[in-house]
């Protein structure tokens, strides 16, 4: 295998990997931002109440759920009661996880390729630029990947300690669909093959034991979904949904609206070379979407090494260890790769673990059989990437493609003239030195909101103008950057509804993300209207008119659309502009101290205060 390290260094050697990674994680968490306020805003209103907590309301009157089941955020809700509301507490969850997740990497490993192998899969997890920035935010994928990690420990325990081993491993899946649903399940059929083919148990026996492990994945995936839809009391709308119930969510908009597509477009306006281009989040399907400009950078430095191992293991794919590791980045490359709904680059953390396996075992299998043929082309195959993807944009750490380039000769040279175990140290230079870099950026940063990324700054542009009869593109949305801060007009326009307004300060019918700041900046009672990415979520008008006749609802904040005099965002909130029209007049911006010829700006278009008769 690899160098094997002395005794005393390598006894500290895990500590440091962790502890730099907790570092990367956690530097300046601490310095005012929220992550993705969408579920910051979130956490704060699951404080308000057992049933806010329970189901993962966004907003404290319980009226509408997150698009997602809430198990991510119940520690970060668990974390604010304890410390208080503020940034570093919604985030330490995260980076908690984040270290979790490498140090049973690393176990994981040990079993199956032995301690350095071990130690250098934890190292390259430690150091993914996307793995580092997704722990430095609150969405649901870092506790998702320590479960998806937690089931690959389980599974490799179940090779050797039995089928008890097996059902913990189906019960970390279920807790991983209960995090982000169905892309928990991307790994069971990798999990499933390593477990038939990895034991001497008979055939039957085997079989057996995968339906008792199908089962409790069942129980430990759906609790949650039966207790929501079988609740007997009142709870909020499940965000995302078409008809309020949590099996709609898991198998249309969670489920295969993502693979499908469904109409659920979405796409993002990104700066380069300070023209904006609309683009989808992820770039268009097909095979090249793991190393395009939005993606390559954030998973796939080391992605085609890992991809050569793969192809010159050979008879090793009998060996369970390759078939969990291969099988799980083989799988989840062609899902993430072909998904023709929302499909956002950062998901590609889950690919993480699986690529730091297999190149750190790789590496290990060619410096032992094919040091002077096959493993010299790796190195330079992985330098040549990493220079690619540093060119893109030089003006980020663009020296660093001099220097892959420079090591990554000297290291090739070393291992066709030299026999020393130096040499492949020497080797990983070029394979980590820039990933490393793009990681340490990362932690520089202070704000990873709702598209969290690695490397060079992206953002929202001026609005481009629709194609004729095309669909009108989407924006990136007010509040969703990680920040949490009111204007100066949107604190006016709050603080007169609060002091004339009754049970609910305020109703927002806007993009969720433009709703978090007026729940994350006060503690007044806001709701909102609009869903994330303004789907049809709740309230009905029916609900509308019965808050009004109870006296419960007095102002609303809405908008036509996110385009000024644009359509609405979806036939719902059509539908509750037409209610809010025929039931509300127009506050005049003088009575609050707004802009007298002017509607605030709240979801990226012309919001007007309305006061309900």
């Amino acid at each position: 295998m690899l160098t094997a390290a002395p005794p005393k260094t390598r006894a500290w050697a895990l500590p440091l990997v962790c502890l730099g990674a907790a570092v990367l994680y956690a530097w300046k968490i601490g310095d005012g931002q929220f992550g993705n306020t969408y579920y910051s805003a979130a956490v704060k209103s699951m404080t308000a109440g057992f049933t806010n907590f329970l189901f993962g309301s966004f907003d404290p009157y319980g009226v509408v759920t997150v698009d997602k089941p809430p198990l991510a955020l119940w520690p970060q809700a668990i974390s604010v009661l304890v410390f208080g509301y503020h940034g570093w507490a919604l985030l330490l969850p995260q980076v908690l996880e984040g270290v979790a997740a490498v140090f049973l990497l690393h176990r994981t490993v040990r079993r199956w390729a032995g301690e350095n192998v071990a130690l250098l899969a934890a190292v390259i997890l430690a150091l993914t630029p996307v793995t580092v920035v997704i722990n430095r935010d609150n969405n649901p994928d870092t506790l998702l990947v320590l479960f998806l990690v937690a089931a690959a420990y389980a599974l490799t325990r179940a090779l050797d300690d039995g089928r008890k081993w097996l059902w913990w491993c189906a019960f970390f899946v279920g807790c991983g669909f209960l995090t982000k649903m169905l892309q928990a399940w991307i790994i069971v059929p990798p999990l499933a093959l390593a477990y038939f083919a990895g034991t001497a148990a008979p055939v039957r026996r085997r079989l057996l034991d995968l339906l008792g492990a199908g089962a409790v994945l069942a129980v430990s995936s759906f609790w949650w979904i039966a207790l929501y839809d079988w609740w007997p009391g009142a709870k909020p709308y499940m965000g995302g949904s078409r008809d309020g119930s949590a099996w709609d969510l898991v198998f249309g908009y969670n489920g295969f609206g993502r693979i499908s597509g469904q109409g659920e477009g979405g796409g993002m306006l990104i700066m380069r070379n300070g023209e904006s281009t609309m683009t989808s989040f992820g770039g268009d399907p097909g095979p090249g979407r793991m190393f395009n400009d939005l993606v390559g950078g954030q998973i796939s430095w080391l992605l085609p090494l890992a991809l050569l191992v793969l192809l010159v293991i050979g008879r090793r794919w009998r060996d369970a260890g390759w078939l969990l590791w291969g099988g799980w980045l083989l799988v989840t490359t062609a899902v993430f790769s072909f998904a023709g709904g929302i499909w956002h680059p950062y998901y590609t953390t889950a690919m993480a673990p699986a690529v730091a396996a297999i190149s750190a075992a790789g590496l290990a299998l060619l410096w032992r059989h094919h040091r002077r043929t096959l493993l010299p082309p790796a190195i330079a195959l992985s330098a040549a990437w990493a220079f690619v993807l540093t060119s893109r944009d030089p003006s980020f750490h663009g020296w660093t493609r001099w220097a892959v380039l420079g090591t990554g000769v000297a290291a090739i040279a070393g291992l066709v003239v030299a026999r020393s175990r130096a040499t492949l140290v020497a080797a990983l230079v070029p394979l980590l030195l820039t990933p490393a870099v793009w990681s340490f950026a990362a932690a520089q940063s202070t704000s990873a909101g709702t598209q969290p990324a690695a490397g060079p700054a992206t953002g929202p542009g001026p609005m481009p103008p629709p194609s004729p009869g095309g669909p009108r593109p989407r924006l990136m949305l007010a509040g969703g950057d990680g920040t949490a801060t009111l204007s100066g007009e949107q604190r006016r326009i709050l603080d007169y509804a609060r002091a004339h307004g009754t049970e609910i300060t305020l109703a927002v019918n806007a993009e969720a993300n433009a709703v978090a700041p007026f729940v994350i900046d006060s503690d007044a009672t806001v709701i909102g209207m609009g869903g994330f990415g303004g789907r049809d979520d709740a309230p009905p008008v029916a609900q509308l008119d019965r808050w009004l006749a109870e006296g419960k609802l007095r102002f609303v904040l809405s908008s036509a659309g996110t385009v000024p005099g644009g359509p609405p965002r979806s036939p719902v909130q059509g539908e509750r502009q037409r209610w809010i029209e025929r039931h509300c007049a127009v506050v005049d911006p003088g009575e609050y101290g707004g802009r007298s010829g002017g509607p605030v700006r709240v979801a990226g278009g012309a919001d007007t205060l309305y006061r309900c008769r």
